[in-house]
């Protein structure tokens, strides 16, 4: 697969995980629960097994994400990246029993639904911080990335990438009339 994580957020490289949307249908990257597994290790989670509802729930929550960050979220939305947050690990609770101070330890969460939570995490950070969420320029294209640039215009996802084929391109058009 041709994974990109230059988008500088974990959330935004998972939306990425579906290509060309500027197509009817994309170039969808999570074809099939090897595919999310293999993102998963890439993405720097680990080896998981991964189901077909797992699948299924990261593309849902991919699609939440994207709308959330890039136009108007739909309450749906909200409500997916809401779930998806209360299926992180909960933290050990102190409780007394028999008199005694003792560790209430709540069972292991699903592993890929403790990703997913950290990656429902990472959106909301995202979404309610201050830092600028771009589509790359490019016609082609469409990644969304997190803009970090000093004056807050960069335009390509990458400048290995996008960015070069379209100052070549221009190059090009002022070029070939001389």
């Amino acid at each position: 697969m041709d994974w990109v994580f230059d988008a500088g957020r974990p959330c935004l490289h998972l939306v990425n995980t579906l290509r060309s949307r500027h197509l009817p249908e994309g170039i969808e990257l999570l074809t099939d629960p090897d595919a999310l597994a293999e993102w998963l290790e890439l993405a720097g989670f680990g080896r998981l097994r991964v189901t077909a509802a797992e699948l299924a729930a990261a593309k849902e929550l991919r699609e939440a994400v994207n709308r959330l960050l890039t136009v108007k979220p739909l309450v749906a939305d909200i409500r997916l990246v809401n779930d998806a947050l209360a299926a992180a690990p909960k933290p050990d609770r102190l409780l007394v029993k028999d008199g005694l101070l003792q560790r209430e330890v709540p069972a292991p969460a699903d592993p890929v639904a403790t990703v997913l939570a950290l990656l429902a995490a990472d959106a909301v950070d995202l979404a309610t911080g201050v830092e600028d969420i771009r589509i790359c320029s490019a016609d082609d294209c469409g990644l969304r990335f997190v803009d970090t640039s000093p004056r807050r215009t960069r335009q390509w996802c990458s400048m290995s990438r996008c960015g070069n084929r379209a100052k070549a391109r221009a190059h090009y058009e002022r070029t070939k009339n001389r």
